[in-house]
């Protein structure tokens, strides 16, 4: 059996309830709807049941949205829905994702009392002005206090930043990330500020009331996530992310090795059985079709061996420790110089990739650009 044809051993779960919408978000989300969360549950419940048999998994993260926007007895009932059909096994990571001012004593025992290991926290930034600007609800002590609440009780603790804000600069930036690192946490992703088309941001960045940071900026900001953190202690392991010895990111790491999950929910997508589906992203018209007794798929594809191969390089791509030749040859039955050709080449050449040790990787000059090298990978 092929690694794409096992049987997954990771699921995620999408809650797409959060108290308001960013301005930069496009997530699958549905906000301040808390009336829906009682059917929202009825319909997580019966797509669950679908499986036909719980299915063990090493790895579960349950995503939003946000996921503590839930009551404590709503947060109960979700995760004894999920548990019953995702059953951990030995030495699991149970990931939550929640946001600072939403997490409290009564949330984290619960989350804590059910089996969760890891808590990701979107802090985005320890800087008022700019959490203003991003139009996040929480303040710095927020952050810090979530952070000293779920250091008591979870194994990981992660925090999200958000760069290249709206007047940002290098020294606000590095101000930003020593106080992530003082709160000693075990995990931190970085993510440069995107404008999503649909988004608030968008629309201003369109009419000039939103002026992005330049692209010379963005560079420089990112390299001094990678300089600071990695000097604090922390592994760069993947373009976005860093982490302390022990506390990668298990459920990702799946993602970018490009093996089987399950998912559920809202705009949640699965890949099993080299199979990628997407539920529809309405939380209402995914309700609906659910309790209806429906299939909630909005789009699926089935991908030819070359096509999964070539995803399954980009993923790879994206770790730092890069793809193993020999590996990928005998996992997808492609050669990465027969399968890129040129394109692969030229970016030897430029210096943004290397071969060493006979592993493909990104040097530091590619990290900087790589999401212009993926789109030459995916279609030779």
């Amino acid at each position: 059996m092929s690694e794409h044809a096992a049987i997954p051993r990771s699921a995620y779960v999408h809650v797409p309830f959060c108290a308001h919408r960013c301005g930069y978000c496009n997530f699958t989300l549905i906000a301040n709807r808390g009336d829906l969360v009682d059917r929202y549950l009825a319909a997580l419940d019966r797509e669950l049941s679908w499986l036909g048999s719980p299915q063990p998994v090493e790895t579960l993260f349950i995503g939003g949205g946000t996921p503590t926007f839930l009551s404590a007895s709503e947060l109960e009932r979700l995760l004894r829905v999920v548990l019953a059909w995702f059953p951990p096994l030995a030495g699991y990571e149970f990931s939550v994702e929640a946001n600072p001012d939403g997490l409290d004593a009564e949330r984290m025992a619960v989350l804590a009392d059910h089996g969760v290991t890891r808590i990701s926290l979107g802090a985005q930034s320890f800087d008022p002005v700019k959490l203003r600007a991003l139009e996040r609800a929480h303040s710095p002590t927020d952050v810090r206090g979530s952070v000293d609440l779920a250091r008591r009780r979870m194994r990981s603790v992660s925090l999200d930043l958000i760069f290249a804000s709206p007047g940002e600069t290098i020294e606000s930036w590095r101000n930003d990330l020593d106080a992530a690192l003082s709160t000693t946490p075990d995990h931190i992703s970085t993510y440069g500020l995107t404008y999503e088309r649909g988004t608030t941001f968008w629309s201003r960045r369109r009419k000039g009331t939103l002026i992005p940071a330049e692209e010379e900026l963005e560079r420089a900001l990112y390299a001094e996530a990678i300089d600071r953190l990695t000097a604090g202690g922390f592994e760069h392991y993947e373009v976005s992310n860093f982490a302390r010895p022990g506390h990668r990111c298990r459920h990702n790491e799946v993602y970018w090795a490009g093996r089987p999950y399950f998912a559920a929910g809202p705009g949640a997508a699965r890949y099993v059985d080299g199979r990628r589906e997407i539920n529809h992203r309405s939380t209402t018209t995914w309700i609906a079709r659910v309790l209806a007794g429906h299939s909630p798929v909005a789009e699926a594809e089935t991908l030819s061996p070359e096509d999964r191969a070539r995803e399954t390089l980009v993923l790879g791509l994206r770790r730092l420790e890069g793809v193993s030749l020999a590996d990928f040859g005998r996992s997808t039955g492609f050669e990465v110089d027969e399968l890129i050709g040129r394109p692969l080449d030229r970016y030897l050449e430029q210096g943004l990739l290397t071969k060493q040790g006979g592993r493909l990787q990104l040097t530091r000059e590619g990290l900087f650009v790589s999401d212009a090298i993926w789109p030459h990978f995916l279609r030779c």
